[in-house]
């Protein structure tokens, strides 16, 4: 799989986000580990902020259409660190839906790719209807 598009930093924020996310799982998987799911978190803020820059990962939490995605994603993370796991991962879901929302079609086209799982995604991206249709894009 070439990769030329990510600079050498970019590479290494995937792999901040790639950790984050395994300790996200690992979290819930034991139970919603309140330090699992804490590190997950932290490490998926630094490799987004590595990937995007400081600037622009500032500028996408502040956006006004985004407030209450925003609000919800740190207030989960706050009830987290507060020994409130379930609720604040709840809570933190919901903001994780409202800020990545937007990204879901694109995630789901990379998805249906995949050698043996691929075509079982696309079908239950399709029954599900996560994935935008070209009718439904803005432009």
């Amino acid at each position: 799989m070439s990769s030329m598009w990510l600079s050498d930093t970019q590479k290494i924020g995937v792999v901040f986000c790639s950790g984050g996310g395994l300790f996200l799982v690992g979290g819930v998987m034991f139970f919603f580990d309140r330090a699992m799911l804490a590190m997950g978190n932290i490490l998926f803020l630094i490799g987004l902020t590595i990937i995007i820059g400081p600037q622009k990962t500032l500028a996408f939490f502040a956006r006004k259409q985004k407030a209450k995605g925003t609000a919800a994603f740190f207030a989960g993370l706050a009830l987290i660190l507060l020994r409130w796991t379930i609720v604040g991962f709840i809570i933190e879901g919901y903001g994780i839906v409202v800020l990545f929302g937007n990204f879901l079609g694109t995630i789901a086209g990379f998805a249906r790719g995949i050698p043996v799982v691929g075509p079982y995604i696309g079908l239950a991206i399709d029954r599900l209807g996560v994935a935008r249709t070209n009718a439904e894009l803005p432009v």
